[in-house]
């Protein structure tokens, strides 16, 4: 397929090129559903669940390498750029894979679970990932794309290297795009962590890597060329995952599969139920006990070595006495896990202390801390001083959430560097618009799912006794328990709402089964978030590869003929090195999806968005002007991110809990550094001494 391209300078040649391209778009979704509805056959005479998760991992690692195995190449133009020949409809299609990471398919619905509409004074609501998400796409539409297809380069540094000229416009840019790429691809490695262990059964980390093998097949043998086509299949793959579900979930609660129309009469339900739930003496009493305990926590913060002590001596104890007295296997193996959870240290006692009583503080609110789900914004404008406030914190956060997803999405180093793949110009601003299309398919459901699933748990989970939960309950609380965790805290052997705890990640994965519905949809799920996250991981893979060998040249290939081809050869290996380093801090579960993918966004906004507008459409800006001002915008933004880290202050001795500016969380750090970057460069650049012209006309 992409050798057919070649030699494309006449229209009738493009255009013929095109329909074959959809000939073969057109079975290969024929063929993807005919593998479906046989999956499907195959569950009703009894496959087993053991073999249909399996099935599903294979298959979608397997699209990856074969696609991978028959795009390989060592040619700068194809391996860096797909040979600038991909036409606008594709290259939209696998820019939307691309961009609908694990973040988008995997966390985006299991935040507007968690958080609402709006979220929280210190939650931003889901809603600011969709709209922030979505207007970044307008400003790569009008603001870059174009300009950067224009000036025919391959990587982002790229830019800033033959716009401003030197050295170090060029390092920095890279350093910020390895950096916010490093931290973006390690919440994709987790989330295929998530889903090959779920699907398989082995381990954690065992998952990591038989999922990564199929993105290193993609990228390591055929760059951007193997990517582009790969991404396009996922697109199919995930899009189909998204929507079956949630279509068949809307018409089983509601009669109608068209779930962004008609999900609106959950809410009036949803609301009713939320009432009913804070009413309720059950769920008082479960947030009365989670209060004692946040209590006791703070106890145990006034003398540490004292309570670590203590906390030791009785976890041994209950281990003993079980032992003892013959207890069951089960509790024998939960008591030594205590034992071995009791804090080494001073240092780590107050890390985890510290956190859970945030945690049972939070989940001794109503509604265990989740705001209610249609509410505006919390707190009240009209209440008292303190409402007043929170209310002003929960706006001003969503919206600085808001301007942090969009001005990271318009410097996003391996979403930018798709537009280069177009013929024209022309092609890549139309490629702009069909992502947008892409994408708005799944985003416009993302809220249905996120109601349905909601009104799924209260109406029909809570309440149910512990010995009928369904099983995916345990099964995914085995592949990490912050995904799923319940506890019978009051005792009276019914879950209630509060004794319920659905992590942010799990909300999409689970809902097939959570909802009742054929468990090859839950392959399909896993098999789409799977999609989703190598797609993703794939472009930045070789986005840093090729940082650090093309831009930043720390590894040289030797200067002779065919140079370019070993460098190529040379970002292939640096490529896996990457990638094995990424599996590594993946597998030590840094953090949950959504903040490792915002916290990206914030340093890719700060760092290269001011300099590279400016750059654009301000002939004045200076060398001078965009290296300061790249500095202090990262420097910022990073800075922000450090200091409010829980686990940073509690080794450093610093009071728990955030020390934020303005009311801005962490999550939205990219507010200050995007505003230091802009100001310092434009005012460098206007005091220090005019150049002559841009190293590079973008506006020829």
């Amino acid at each position: 397929m992409p050798d057919a391209s070649r030699g494309l300078n006449t229209p009738g040649a493009r255009q013929a090129y095109e329909i074959r391209l959809f000939k073969i778009l057109a079975a290969y979704v024929v063929g993807l559903l005919g593998f479906l509805l046989l999956m499907g056959w195959a569950e009703q005479q009894g496959l087993s669940r053991r073999w249909i998760g399996p099935i599903f991992l294979f298959s979608s690692v397997m699209v990856c390498a074969g696609i991978g195995i028959y795009c390989r190449t060592t040619d700068a133009e194809d391996y860096y750029v797909a040979g600038r020949r991909i036409p606008a409809f594709f290259n939209g299609m696998a820019s939307a894979a691309d961009w609908m990471s694990a973040a988008s398919f995997i966390s985006l619905a299991g935040a507007l679970y968690l958080q609402g509409f709006s979220g929280s004074e210190a939650q931003p609501g889901g809603l600011a990932y969709v709209l922030g998400w979505t207007g970044g796409f307008c400003l790569v539409a009008m603001l870059i794309a174009p300009y950067l297809r224009r000036a025919q380069l391959y990587t982002l540094p790229d830019f800033f290297d033959r716009r401003f000229g030197g050295r170090w416009p060029r390092v920095i840019a890279a350093l910020a795009a390895v950096a916010c790429s490093f931290t973006y691809v390690v919440a994709q490695i987790y989330g295929v962590g998530l889903i090959a262990s779920r699907l398989t059964g082995v381990q954690f980390e065992i998952g990591i890597m038989l999922g990564l093998g199929g993105v290193l097949l993609c990228s390591f043998l055929g760059g951007m060329r193997a990517i582009t086509w790969t991404q396009v299949a996922q697109y199919i793959i995930l899009l189909l995952a998204f929507l079956i579900p949630v279509s068949w979930l809307a018409y089983k609660q509601l009669g109608n599969p068209l779930a962004p129309l008609v999900y609106g009469q959950q809410l009036a339900k949803i609301e009713a139920l939320e009432q009913q739930l804070m009413a309720s003496p059950a769920e008082q009493e479960v947030a009365a006990i989670y209060l004692r305990r946040a209590r006791e926590y703070e106890s145990y913060l006034e003398n540490i070595d004292a309570a670590l002590i203590k906390e030791r001596k009785a976890a041994q104890d209950r281990l003993r006495q079980l032992r003892q007295q013959n207890a069951d296997v089960s509790l024998i193996v939960a008591a030594s896990r205590d034992v071995a959870n009791v804090p080494h240290d001073a240092a780590t006692a107050r890390e985890q202390w510290t956190r859970a009583i945030q945690e049972s503080r939070e989940r001794a609110l109503p509604l265990a801390g989740m705001p209610p789900h249609s509410r505006p914004f919390a707190g009240d404008p009209d209440g008292t001083p303190a409402e007043q406030q929170t209310y002003d914190f929960a706006r001003r956060n969503f919206l600085a959430l808001m301007f942090c997803l969009m001005m990271g999405t318009a410097g996003l180093p391996h979403l930018l560097t798709r537009y280069y793949t177009t013929p024209s110009v022309a092609e890549a601003r139309t490629s702009v618009a069909w992502s947008l299309v892409f994408i708005a398919l799944l985003y416009v459901s993302a809220p249905a799912l996120a109601v349905l699933v909601k009104f799924e748990v209260m109406n029909n989970l809570v309440g149910s006794t512990f010995e009928s939960l369904p099983p995916w309950i345990v099964q995914w609380s085995k592949v990490d328990p912050a995904l799923v965790s319940v506890s019978d805290v009051n005792g009276d052997g019914l879950l209630q709402f509060g004794e319920l705890r659905l992590g942010a990640d799990i909300v999409m994965l689970a809902m097939p089964e959570l909802g009742g519905l054929p468990y090859v949809l839950s392959g399909l799920v896993a098999a789409g978030g799977l999609a989703a996250a190598l797609s993703t991981a794939d472009g930045l893979l070789l986005t840093i590869s090729n940082s650090l060998v093309r831009d930043l040249r720390l590894f040289r290939a030797p200067p002779k003929a065919g140079s370019e081809e070993r460098r190529v050869i040379l970002s292939k290996f640096v490529l896996l090195a990457v990638a094995m380093l990424a599996a590594f801090v993946a597998a030590l579960k840094p953090s949950e999806i959504l903040p490792l993918v915002s916290a990206s966004f914030s340093l890719a906004a700060s760092a290269l968005v001011p300099a590279m507008v400016l750059g654009i459409f301000w002939r004045r800006t200076s060398r001078q002007g965009a290296i300061v001002g790249m500095l202090a915008g990262l420097g910022v933004t990073v800075y922000y991110l450090l200091s409010n880290s829980p686990t940073l202050r509690a080794l450093l001795g610093l009071p728990p809990g955030p020390s934020l500016w303005l009311g801005i969380q962490p999550v939205s750090a990219g507010v200050f550094g995007v505003p230091v970057g802009l100001a310092v460069t434009w005012l460098i650049s206007w005091l220090g001494p005019r150049e002559t012209g841009p190293a590079l006309d973008v506006h020829a």
